[in-house]
């Protein structure tokens, strides 16, 4: 099982120094307090915007600058075929707040900044393209103090394994590994709607159940109609052996009132692998929460944890975002999403964990699921991810407004017909 060749190209350690001798860029704003952006375009791909902190430091040395600003650009190998051998990294600096006002685009340039890129080679070995301050807008003699930018451009190997489920999960599709034109069968599912809140099969090797969501395995009264519930995949190695599931162990419910799973009351999975090389015991590896948010955008919001070895009450918080309900999205593992919270740090090598796509509500929806190299030790490993995906995929689903009918496969009637 081989990887495909990414390459993860990142302008980090951002930072800015303004001329005291500079013009305010507004009334009664000085340079210095003034907030600051910049957009950073590479080659004819879209532009990333990211805050500029500005650096009141007398010293060049870069640990002074202590920014956490970083622009991340994933190249697949679609991507790298697509750039020269020779591309360009663009970088705008302006004054001013990012966005527009009244339709009207806000900030002044200040200056551009361009950096070559050699990317042959980048997918088998690290390269760092520039490290330092360079001076950015117009400068000489005859011409006032130049503002100084400071950034760190480098590009990593990032192998990933690459999947795609044949069809949605609930079809119990085939899942395929992705190499370039080759499509090799690997895994496959089976997604069942069971009326219990969880499969009888599925035994779980803790017995400490002092939270409220592991007490969810026991059997609860049907509402039917206002609750969905007992959806399960099941991922299984080519030999027929099961090596992941996704189990919904809370179950989907609206909120009272109103036909929305809300924020406040989430349906949430279990990400389960095998206990040992027993294939009816069970143990947790994450819980994923699920809900559906109204505003600022209709929204699918979401959070998994990372349920350790101690037992089920002790998690790790791993991300929590959302993802668009009509247009779909990306849901991603990064480790930066976790180092992000702590002030000061920025990328570090082989922050990538997954990525899996999901589509809109009501869309067909086969997901494609990159998962990082150094994630993988074994097959059993990679259905893990699956089963994430699966269960990110289904909670679009669980989550479609209750006042909505549900597409029959996902429908206890017609599982209990076709089983």
């Amino acid at each position: 099982m081989d990887p495909c060749p990414f390459v993860r190209l990142t302008v980090e350690s951002l930072a800015l120094k303004l001329p005291f001798a500079s013009r305010p860029a507004g009334p009664g704003v000085h340079p210095s307090t003034s907030p600051c952006f910049c957009k950073i375009r590479l080659h004819n791909f879209s532009s990333q915007t990211t805050p500029l902190p500005l650096s009141s430091s007398a010293s060049d040395d870069v640990t002074t600058t202590s920014s956490s600003a970083y622009v991340r650009f994933q190249l697949d190998p679609v991507l790298l075929s697509r750039l020269p051998k020779s591309a360009a990294l663009h970088v705008a600096v302006y004054t001013g707040r990012m966005g527009a006002a009244c339709g009207i685009r806000s900030g002044k340039l200040l200056g551009r900044l361009r950096v070559d890129l050699d990317l042959s080679g980048a997918e088998t070995r690290a390269c760092l393209y520039r490290n330092g301050w360079a001076k950015i807008g117009k400068h000489g003699e005859e011409k006032k103090p130049s503002a100084r930018l400071h950034l760190v451009v480098r590009s990593e190997p990032e192998p990933r394994f690459v999947f795609q489920f044949g069809g949605e999960p609930e079809c119990s599709p085939v899942v395929f590994q992705i190499q370039g034109n080759i499509r090799q069968p690997v895994f496959t599912c089976k997604f069942t709607a069971g009326r219990t809140a969880a499969p009888r099969s599925l035994q779980l090797d803790y017995t400490n159940t002092s939270r409220g969501w592991m007490g969810s395995y026991r059997m609860e009264k049907e509402r039917s109609g206002r609750e969905r519930k007992g959806w399960r995949v099941m991922i299984f190695d080519l030999s027929g052996s099961p090596v992941a599931a996704a189990s919904m162990t809370t179950p989907f419910v609206p909120s009272p009132g109103s036909d929305r799973v809300s924020r406040s009351n989430p349906g949430a999975w279990l990400i389960l692998r095998p206990n040992g090389y027993s294939h009816k015991a069970w143990k947790p590896w994450a819980r994923l929460e699920a809900w559906r948010e109204k505003s600022p955008i209709d929204a699918l919001g979401y959070k998994l944890e990372l349920i350790t070895d101690t037992g089920p009450t002790s998690s790790i918080p791993i991300v929590e975002s959302r993802l668009s309900v009509r247009k779909g999205g990306q849901f991603c593992i990064d480790r930066s999403m976790i180092e992000d919270q702590t002030p000061g740090s920025g990328p570090s090598m082989g922050d990538f964990v997954m990525g899996s796509s999901v589509e809109g509500e009501g869309k067909v929806s086969k997901p494609t699921v990159e998962v990082g190299m150094q994630h993988v030790a074994c097959m059993a490993d990679a259905a893990l991810f699956l089963a994430l995906s699966a269960a990110i995929d289904l909670s679009m689903d669980a989550c479609q407004l209750f006042s909505h009918k549900l597409r029959k496969e996902l429908c206890y009637d017609h599982q209990d017909n076709v089983s």
